[in-house]
């Protein structure tokens, strides 16, 4: 299992070629309380970078980008019922959707665990 991290602060768990995408833990501290999540239909070809899904918080809508390019096999219905999940475990029980990877190469240019946690540090 790999984790990778983007610096729009997403994350992408991947086991073979199924890749479980989210906001990362900093991120939904910056949106504070989530309100909404609006998630990509199964089927859909995500492009790496791309719009996949919005977030709304009383704060603020983020959308949410594909960290890497595959087909939706699977959106996270309980976030539609309990946005507040994406609060409660961002990078686990909050996870947005899963994809299949058209494109494994595309994780070699993301962020492991520790750089992206020098990235957040460098923003603050």
């Amino acid at each position: 299992m790999t984790i990778k991290y983007t610096k729009d602060h997403e994350w992408v768990r991947v086991e073979g070629d199924i890749g479980t995408v989210g906001v990362s833990d900093h991120a939904q501290h910056q949106l504070g309380d989530v309100v909404f999540v609006e998630l990509p239909d199964v089927g859909r070809q995500l492009a790496q970078g791309k719009e996949a899904a919005v977030v709304e918080s009383v704060k603020a809508a983020s959308d949410v980008f594909a960290p890497v390019s595959g087909e939706v096999i699977e959106a996270n219905a309980d976030l539609e019922n309990d946005p507040s999940l994406v609060n409660a475990g961002a990078e686990t029980t909050g996870w947005f959707f899963k994809l299949r990877l058209s494109n494994p190469a595309e994780l070699h240019g993301l962020m492991d665990e520790a750089a992206y946690k020098a990235f957040v540090e460098g923003q603050a």
